[in-house]
């Protein structure tokens, strides 16, 4: 969490400097299309904004929190009900919305583009996790405490805010799973310092890319007990669960279809509760090839992870009669082969399945995430440019038989299956053009500069945590070497240290 102390020193519940002794948080949406803190830092920032102002507001774009007030000042937040105000009692923070929603009655709203405005909230709800969770420790409060972590909508039933519907209204509204007992739960978490465990929420905010790259972290994760391919687990996740956004994920967090009952299959190790239910319609096939719909109970999970074991320990303890259905996967390193075994043990009746989930593995590298290397048969091209196909005298898998086929034709050069240029005939190599590629950063304040070195200008934005992919380097003060971000490629001002990267491939 970046938390920016600007306090709105013209405000009047500044300016007045009432105390109150703070009993509780109470979390808002702005209720309006505008995702920058900013606007509401300068709109509210004058003697005149009569007496609301809030605690702080949390950015849409990229979640930093602007603290506005100081914590043990009374706010005016939530106006007041039937049994007093909460600004008496409560702090009271806003979460931005996004752009791209229209108001129309009360808390309905419209939404021009669902995956900006949900990888929005997302990012507000995680924020406000964290800002409620520090200020709980800060305060001594305890969040699952009746009455502590409010939202503005439960302040209004308990008699002390006005009747506003946020932000449960935003989440509902945007297909989100969030609710308060949710969040207060994730504050709790947070707060001992435990991980909530990851929601398939956060996928919603993600590219596909971003979404691979996270679940493929996931599943190494896994791989790690139950010895199954994370490559092959999170590509079935990625095509099955539709990168993390299918209904059941968002809902459920099953990530892979499990039933609670499959096929009378029953198996040791399960990490479902054997109680938590999510219930939907499903389409079935009946054996001839004839599809008709159900409504069938899918098992419901705390995280993303209980899903990822619990399809593990199906596909380990699976029966067959007397026999292992999936037998043989456990240790399997060759990722074709365990995706057949899947296939041959009756996992999936789609013919093609095999060839799909090999098609996600090489689309993303996600081999990458098993931590073994595969041997790929590599083939040298003796072209005169790796572009003009048509020109290719011979293909080798020997590199020193196509150099020497380059000697024999003049201009000509050969190329590895990257169509990178590694020899050229007379052994005079060309300069090796910069290729792009792609970083993780896991720090949420990496600045990014207008130029390479600490020495340069800020941009005044940050990278965030994240998969960025580097378009060139150059050298500069302050860092061993510095990358240029893709986003900023064409003007070539948006710089970041590369010391504070992990390469991706």
């Amino acid at each position: 969490m970046k938390l920016i102390e600007r306090f709105l020193t013209k405000n009047p519940c500044y300016t007045a400097g009432r105390k109150i002794t703070v009993k509780g948080l109470m979390l808002h949406s702005v209720g309006c299309p505008q995702p920058k803190a900013q606007v509401f830092l300068d709109s509210w920032n004058h003697a005149s904004f009569e007496d609301a102002c809030v605690h702080g507001f949390i950015d849409g774009n990229d979640g930093t929190v602007y603290q506005t007030l100081p914590w043990n000042h009374r706010g005016w937040h939530c106006g007041s009900g039937s049994r007093g105000s909460g600004n008496n009692t409560h702090i009271g923070v806003e979460m931005c919305e996004p752009a791209c929603i229209r108001y129309t009655s009360g808390s309905g709203f419209t939404c021009s583009d669902l995956a900006t405005a949900r990888a929005s909230a997302v990012r507000t709800y995680e924020a406000a996790v964290e800002l409620f969770a520090m200020l709980c420790k800060k305060l001594g409060l305890d969040p699952l405490a009746d009455g502590v972590v409010i939202s503005h909508k439960e302040g209004h039933a308990r008699g002390i805010a006005t009747n506003h519907g946020d932000p449960e209204h935003l989440w509902k509204g945007l297909g989100l799973p969030y609710t308060m007992d949710r969040f207060r739960k994730a504050v709790k978490a947070t707060m001992s310092g435990k991980a909530e465990g990851t929601q398939a929420s956060v996928f919603m905010g993600l590219s596909d890319e971003e979404a691979a790259e996270k679940i493929g972290v996931l599943c190494a994760e896994d791989m790690k007990t139950s010895g199954i391919l994370a490559s092959v687990s999170a590509a079935q996740f990625i095509l099955e669960a539709g990168y993390g956004r299918t209904e059941l994920a968002q809902k459920a967090n099953n990530c892979f279809g499990m039933k609670c009952v499959l096929s009378g299959n029953s198996w040791g190790g399960s990490a479902w509760d054997g109680t938590s239910k999510y219930r939907k319609k499903t389409q079935e096939d009946d054996g001839t090839g004839k599809i008709y719909t159900v409504t069938a109970d899918f098992r419901k999970y705390d995280c993303v992870e209980l899903s990822i074991a619990d399809h593990s320990a199906y596909l380990l303890g699976a029966m067959n009669g007397k026999k292992k259905r999936y037998a043989g996967l456990a240790g399997e390193k060759d990722y074709r082969k365990a995706v057949q075994i899947i296939k041959d043990g009756g996992y999936a009746t789609d013919s093609l399945y095999v060839q799909k989930i090999c098609v996600i593995i090489e689309k993303y590298g996600l081999t990458r995430f098993d931590g073994v290397k595969t041997e790929k048969e590599v083939w040298y091209r003796v072209r005169k440019n790796w572009q003009d196909a048509e020109s290719q005298v011979g293909a080798f898998k020997v590199l020193d038989n196509a150099k020497k086929c380059a000697d024999e034709h003049p201009g000509f050069s050969v190329f590895d299956e990257s169509g990178n240029a590694v020899y050229v005939s007379g052994n005079k190599m060309p300069e090796k053009a910069f290729r792009p590629y792609l970083v993780r950063v896991e720090i949420p304040d990496l600045n990014i500069r207008k130029k390479p070195g600490t020495d340069q200008e800020k941009t005044g934005k940050y990278t965030d945590v994240g998969s960025f992919t580097i378009v060139d380097e150059a050298d500069g003060v302050g860092a061993s070497k510095w990358g240029l971000l893709k986003a900023y490629e064409d003007e070539r001002d948006g710089w970041i240290s590369l010391d504070y990267v992990t390469r991706m491939e």
